[in-house]
Order: structure tokens, then sequence, then C-alpha cells
């Protein structure tokens, strides 16, 4: 007989519908967000959203560094695109983002923005090193798992003493986040599914305020319909017995010190620094710039960028769908006038947005 692989144990359906029952044993009414637009993905596609009782509430957090990215970033990302010998190179999910008047892809076609698609910021040292008249621009986003390929680019490119590379920076820590909302007086957060990819870089000890100064369970969990069921079993125990802990279920994958070895890469090119997220503000040490030996890499050091104030369409509530404070079928816009053909708000965008997760696996209206 063949041996079950480890892939298929957490796919298994048996498995998961022992949990789903243990689970909707719980007659306790709690709240858990999940701060990884993959889980929430993920909970609409295998159906765990709709088998759970509604004593258990699952909340949509900032998991999703597309949506989370501010309309002045993105506006300023226009300006650097459409300034003269300059190319901005970004990944293909941030093109259709709304700033305040245009996205990357309407500026591109509208202004002639030079803009281009990088699967990998290697393409964009690439490109600096066969266009040395063109100042090649990495538009900077995402969490702690996308930094350490764009610190190892610019480690690279230190060596090899480009002059024509540089890098916006918008890159968001989730923990800090986490402590945001947490410290919010409007969202009632019993626990956190905390995020798989992220945390095989960070490990488990940087989410350990969670419980030792809030006192919330949270769960480290995997990607597959197992690992999230199992997650939310052992946070349904834990809340239900007042246990603050951080567990983690996806042990096959992360350790509590995470990998030490991309955080000093990371850290050896960026510090720590105060920056804006769409729904949450300005937060303390929520970002990353880059570090002494590496400023001249700074897109600031070349561009003087002065904007107007920017503006967000009143209408669209994609800024308290990433608290969790409401759901795309809170906003009169959703799968109206914004759709994933026509988005109006980054939730829509990307595929692991909120809205666009319920627009493809939940209600419409």
């Amino acid at each position: 007989m063949k041996p079950i692989q480890v892939n298929e144990q957490f796919k298994d359906v048996k498995i998961a519908r022992i949990l789903l029952e243990r689970i909707n044993l719980n007659k306790d009414e709690f709240s858990f967000m999940e701060v990884c637009g993959t889980h929430t993905v993920q909970i609409f596609k295998t159906g765990i959203r709709t088998g759970l009782n509604s004593n258990i509430k699952l909340l949509s957090g900032p998991g999703c560094p597309v949506c989370v990215t501010s309309v002045r970033d993105i506006d300023k990302a226009i300006t650097i695109a459409g300034s003269k010998d300059f190319i901005l190179c970004c990944f293909g999910d941030m093109l259709r983002v709304p700033g305040t008047s245009l996205s990357l892809e309407k500026a591109k076609g509208e202004l002639a923005a030079n803009v281009k698609i990088m699967y990998s910021p290697i393409e964009a040292l690439e490109l600096a090193e066969k266009s040395p008249s063109k100042k090649i621009v990495m538009f900077g986003v995402g969490f702690e798992t996308t930094i350490p390929a764009f610190a190892a680019v610019l480690i690279r490119a230190r060596e090899k003493k480009l002059k024509n590379l540089y890098i916006y920076s918008v890159f968001k820590l989730i923990p800090p986040a986490i402590r945001t909302l947490l410290e919010s007086k409007y969202i009632n957060i019993d626990g956190f599914i905390l995020p798989g990819h992220v945390s095989t870089i960070i490990g488990s000890g940087e989410y350990r305020f969670i419980a030792e100064e809030f006192q919330k369970p949270a769960v480290i969990t995997g990607f597959e319909v197992v690992d999230i069921l199992e997650g939310i079993l052992f946070l349904s125990d834990m809340a239900r017995n007042k246990q603050a802990q951080i567990k983690i279920e996806y042990s096959r994958s992360v350790n509590p010190e995470g990998n030490k070895l991309a955080m000093e890469k990371i850290y050896s090119v960026f510090e720590k620094t105060d920056v804006e997220w769409r729904g949450l503000g300005k937060i303390r040490q929520s970002g990353l710039k880059l570090r002494g030996a590496f400023r001249d890499f700074d897109i600031d050091n070349v561009l003087d960028i002065k904007l107007k104030s920017p503006e967000e369409n009143p209408q669209c509530i994609c800024g308290d769908v990433i608290k969790g404070m409401s759901t795309p079928l809170d906003c009169k816009l959703y799968a109206k006038e914004c759709t994933p053909e026509n988005p109006v708000g980054p939730c829509m965008v990307s595929s692991e947005g909120t809205c666009a997760a319920f627009y493809k696996y939940g209600a419409k209206s």
C-alpha cells in the first residue's frame, strides 16, 4: 500500500470533517482573525467559513500587502513611473491598485508612464545592468516573506557598484499591525490565525506580546484545510479555557526562531521606521527604510517628489474591511460598481484581498 504523503494528510476530507465537528461542539461565541490573504482565500475556497457554526466568527485582517498599501504610496509610484528616464518595476498585482485619480495601469496607458512588471526583484537588477542610461526603481511592496529577496538584490547591486538601481520601499511588518488591532477600542478579537509564510521567516517569538500583554491566544497554521481547522480548534479550546498561548500548528515549516539567515539579510540592509497603512494609519516601527550603507539606493535621493493630498473614494470601505470592522457585504459599491474587472478599492484588486475572495467564493449581495 502506498504511504500517505504529508500534503495529502493535510488535505484529508475525513480528518477535516472530524475537526469541524469538534469545533462546532463549542457553543461559546468567539471572533478569530486571520492575518494572511492566502488563509482568507483558503477559508472561503475549502468551505470552512460556511461550515462553522454562527457562534464562531472569522474576521479577515490586514494580511494582503497590496490592500494595505496607502493611496499616497500609489500616487508616489505613479509619479516615479512618469519621471523622465525612470522605469518603475513592480509586481503585477500592484498595477490596478487605485491611487487618488489613477492606477499604475491607467497611468501607463494614459500618461505613458514607464512601468514594467517583475516577477522577482532580480529582474530589476538585470534591467539596470542592461540599461545604464535609465534609472530603474523597484517598488518594494510586501511583508517579511518578500523582503529578503529585495535585500539580497541590493547587496548584490552594492557589490556590483550599480549606480542606476533604486528602491521605493513601502514594506510592511505584520506584528506591529497586530498590536495596533489589539489596541483598538472598536474591534473585538478573541484570537489570531497567524500567517504561515511570514512566520517561516520571523518565527513565533515576534508574536509573544499577543499572549503576554493582551492575554489572547494565537496559532500559526499552514494553508491546507486540515491546517486551518486544526488552528481554529486550538484557538477555540484556548479561548474557552482562557489560555493565552502562541502555538505552532505549521511545525513542518515554522520553528520558534524563524529563518535567522533571512532575518540577518533583511536587517543588514534595512532598519525599522514608521509607515502608513491603508485603513490603519501610521504605525510605529512597522516598515523598513534603508540603512546608512545602502541609502544611495533610496529613490528619494534622486527624485524630489511633491504630492497633493491623497484622496480615497469616500464610498469605498476597504479600510474598515482591512481592520475586520466590516465585511464586503457592508459596502455599497461591492459587486455593483466594484468588481474584479473594475476594482474601486484594493481589496478587490488582489486575488488575496477580502473583497475578491468574497466575490469569487462567497456571497455577491
